[in-house]
């Protein structure tokens, strides 16, 4: 239904959290190296409980390396230097949330060759971010109740 991609994700805990909502809700789960932990790491495992087989995980070796597997991706790039609400969009199936890593977020030469694709998360001023898991439930489950949570009961 929808693609998670996790851009050179640095807490293995963020991860398996993230791991577990692609487990409940059927969305792939992307991951561009190079990782901030080892793959195998026993927080990512513990946080992900036992869901780790019911989530399809493509890892990816870079930036390139994603493009290049997902020729046509409809990309979505969430960031704080978005420019307009995640609300304010509409999703369709197929589409690809991408999230940066937890402590500097998506690259500018990311963010800048598609900046009519860079949505924001509605924060109070002064705030710098909300945590990576978090902010990836609430755009998937956005994206999902546009749909009417297909699948899901």
């Amino acid at each position: 239904m929808f693609h998670v991609v996790l851009y050179e994700p640095e807490i293995p805990q963020n991860t398996g959290n993230i791991a577990r909502l692609c487990a409940a809700t059927g969305a792939t789960l992307h991951l561009i190296e190079p990782l901030g932990f080892f793959w195998d790491d026993p927080r990512a495992k513990r946080a992900g409980l036992d869901y780790w087989e019911a989530v399809e995980v493509r890892r990816h070796r870079g930036w390139e390396a994603f493009l290049s597997a997902c020729p046509g991706a409809d990309l979505w790039l969430f960031s704080t230097k978005g420019g307009r609400s995640y609300a304010e969009e509409r999703y369709s199936p197929g589409d690809y949330l991408v999230f940066g890593p937890e402590t500097r977020g998506l690259p500018a030469e990311i963010l800048e060759a598609r900046p009519e694709r860079c949505l924001r998360l509605p924060m109070r001023p002064g705030i710098r971010s909300l945590n990576l898991a978090n902010a990836v439930a609430v755009v998937l489950y956005e994206a999902l109740r546009q749909l009417d949570f297909p699948g899901l009961i």
